[in-house]
């Protein structure tokens, strides 16, 4: 008698397999508490959250690994690179929500996804949210690195 670990999540013609990993309760929890799919959240909140975690993480690699890596301009055009890649996003999410919305598909692991992702007026508070939270983040984690070169941390 064979063993098998993967098998259908319903339908198998939809390509939605059930997996140790996306079955597991402890991933389901986590990818349920993440901004996206969380209940409960307005559509700027989900926004709002996102951006913040793209603008926070965004920063390091334009300042510390960039082109202007060793110079004295280096965190200020880190900031600005981030700035302008959260821009970039914030208009490609615009576009998307242009484009014919349906409603967000069930899966194994977001069994209820929220509604907010099926109107255009959704998707744009979400876009709303995501440009504030990346511009919050981005300034957010360059004045941490300020802070932390001018007490020599860095």
């Amino acid at each position: 008698m064979a063993l098998e670990f993967v098998s259908s999540g319903g339908d198998p013609q939809v390509g939605n397999l059930a997996t140790p990993i996306n079955s597991s309760g402890l991933v389901r929890a986590w990818i349920n508490n993440l901004p996206a799919y969380r209940p409960g959240l307005a559509a700027k909140r989900r926004g709002l959250e996102v951006g913040m975690a793209h603008g926070y993480l965004l920063y390091g690699p334009f300042a510390l690994l960039g082109p202007m890596r060793n110079t004295s301009q280096a965190l200020g055009v880190g900031l600005m690179s981030t700035l302008g890649l959260v821009l970039i996003l914030t208009i490609c999410l615009g576009l998307y929500s242009r484009v014919g919305i349906g409603k967000p598909i069930a899966t194994i692991t977001t069994p209820n996804p929220p509604d907010c992702f099926s109107t255009a007026a959704g998707w744009h508070d979400f876009k709303k949210g995501f440009f504030v939270g990346g511009t919050g983040g981005a300034f957010v984690a360059y004045l941490i690195t300020i802070a932390l070169v001018s007490f020599g941390l860095l």
